[in-house]
This record gives C-alpha cells, structure tokens and sequence, in this order.
C-alpha cells in the first residue's frame, strides 16, 4: 500500500509540511488571556494600585532584545468623584530626554477607557486577579519624525506595593521593542 502525502503546487512543499507549519504559526500567535489571571493573587484592581504617589524603573529593549535606553519616572495617581482617573508620569531618560504624558481612565463597561496626549488609538484597561491588560497606538518619536506604534501592555500585581508591567511594541504586527519596569508604591 502507498501513501500519498500530496504537493502544493504554488510552494513545491508537501502538504503535511504545510499543516505543520501553519499550525506552529499559530500556535506561536497564540498568547495569555486575562482569564488565565483570574484566580491569582493579590488582586489587581487599578483604582488602588494607581493611588497617591508611585515611582518606576524600567528598560526600553530593541526588537533583537538589547537593552537601548533605561529610565525611572514618578507617577501622580489619583481618582475623582466620577471614578475618573488621572495618572500623570514624568520619564527621565539615561540620555537626559524627559518625556511627560498624563493619562485620562474612564469607566466603560466594568473597564477602563485609557486615553493621553501622545495616544492616536485609545485602549480600554481590563483587569481579573492579579493582572491588567490594555492595548493602544502611542505616537513616538522617531529619527527626525514620529511614528505610531502598537502597544500591548501586560501588568502584573506582584505584592500590594510592586507591579511589574511588560509592554510589547509592534509595527505592522512585526515586534521592534518591549518596555519593561517595575513600579511600586511611595
């Protein structure tokens, strides 16, 4: 008995090796749900985590992973009486750039709508356990320009004082950096 495994007639490729590789290109596309946060602790939730006075330290990567910049920033958080939230952060950089951006959260839904300045596409912030995921465009700068990147931003409540955030940067669904800090409470 024979078995044919069958050619794709645009790449020459066996068919079985096509299945394979789709299926590792997915695989690989696939990432972590909030939902796999929300038996952990502590719990997360950002109207007290992001309170009072907060400082940060943090690395900007390259897409091959090298670190080209550090920073540290302090953070002024506070929430007023229609649950608005301002966050309002200064950023010193190790090459003298300070950059400064105060974000506006709105309640939405049992979420939150995250908005700045420098955000050309804003993000809504959700959160369960111990984790909080936001997504939206910033606008950089870049060479003589700026240019607008996809941020995927991931926070991780690791005691009630500490959270680290891990941010993904892409253009055109290709990675170019990753951000990550650590921010704790003053």
């Amino acid at each position: 008995m024979q078995i044919s495994i069958g050619t794709n007639r645009i790449t020459g490729l066996p068919s079985c090796l096509w299945l394979l590789l789709a299926t590792v290109l997915l695989v690989g596309c696939a990432g972590p749900s909030l939902e796999d946060y929300s038996d952990r602790g502590p719990v997360l939730t950002p109207q007290e985590f992001f309170t009072g006075e907060l400082s940060a330290r943090g690395v900007v990567k390259d897409f091959s992973g090298e670190v080209i910049r550090t920073f540290d920033a302090d953070i002024s958080a506070s929430w007023d009486s229609n649950g608005i939230g301002t966050l309002d952060e200064e950023f010193r950089f190790d090459d003298g750039e300070v950059q400064t951006r105060v974000w506006t959260l709105t309640p939405d839904n049992g979420a939150l709508h995250a908005d700045a300045g420098d955000v050309v596409e804003p993000g809504t912030m959700r959160w369960q356990g111990n984790a909080i995921n936001m997504n939206y465009v910033l606008r950089v700068s870049y060479g003589d320009g700026t240019i607008d990147v996809r941020m995927d931003d991931w926070m991780y409540l690791i005691t009630p004082d500490t959270l680290i955030n891990q941010t993904t940067m892409t253009k055109w669904g290709i990675e170019v950096g990753e951000i990550v800090l650590v921010i704790s409470k003053r």
